[in-house]
């Protein structure tokens, strides 16, 4: 990053630039040339898929990316308009889903790492490093399991890394434009608000028309519906 760059990002809210200089010393710290954030979006509902992404942010786009966060701290509004600005950008990013029978199946953690190495190895074909210039941030406190590559686990690292904070925000953004479509498809439980979550309304629709197939058959109060 030349002086000019580095002044501006200076001049940025200090907890803004701070996720892309956490990013330089990351590569820094562990003598790699590119860094992929992973994150998912989706573990915590009650239906519809955990949503994974992993995100490259190439270096001549990180400073005009200065608004990334949290995906969790910003309105739909806002997620929207960043993912088409990265896109735009040329931020680099694979996604992947794990449905409800993988959840159900392998447990949610197991569904969701699973979903992290899928989009993982994917972005991996489209950038332009060896294997060993690259380190994959996943956010958490759980590394991928049998992933043949450099990684870190970070908890809370959509809080403190531009690439996973871009990444929360890419599989944010994609499973809630799914959930809209899910709505249209199953009307009258409310997925298109909720987004799968287990509101009263969710709740309440539930009770009412039952469970459907996008709904976790592992999850409470879901498995005692379908016990019913």
């Amino acid at each position: 990053m030349s002086v000019l760059e580095k002044k501006n990002y200076n001049d940025r809210p200090r907890r803004e630039a701070g996720l892309f200089y956490f990013d330089e010393n990351l590569k820094k710290e562990n003598n790699v040339k590119a860094l992929i954030g992973i994150d998912e979006a989706g573990r915590g509902p009650l239906a519809g898929p955990v949503t994974a992404c992993a995100v490259f942010i190439p270096s001549q786009a990180a400073e005009s990316l200065y608004e990334i966060n949290d995906s969790k701290k910003m309105s739909e509004k806002k997620r929207e308009k960043l993912f088409v600005k990265m896109i735009d950008l040329g931020v680099i990013y694979s996604f992947s889903y794990a449905l409800p029978l993988e959840i159900d199946s392998d447990n949610i953690l197991n569904a969701s790492l699973n979903s992290m190495k899928r989009a993982a190895l994917s972005v991996l074909k489209k950038i332009p490093f060896s294997n060993k210039e690259i380190l994959f941030a996943v956010d958490g406190p759980h590394k991928m399991k049998d992933f043949p590559f450099s990684q870190k686990a970070l908890v809370d690292g959509d809080a403190k890394s531009q690439s996973i904070a871009a990444a929360s925000i890419f599989a944010k953004t994609i499973r809630d434009r799914w959930m809209k479509i899910i709505d249209g498809e199953f009307p009258g439980y409310g997925f298109a608000s909720h987004k799968g979550y287990g509101t009263a309304v969710h709740v309440k629709a539930l009770k009412h028309l039952g469970p459907c197939k996008w709904h976790r058959k592992s999850f409470a109060p879901v498995k005692s519906l379908c016990a019913k």
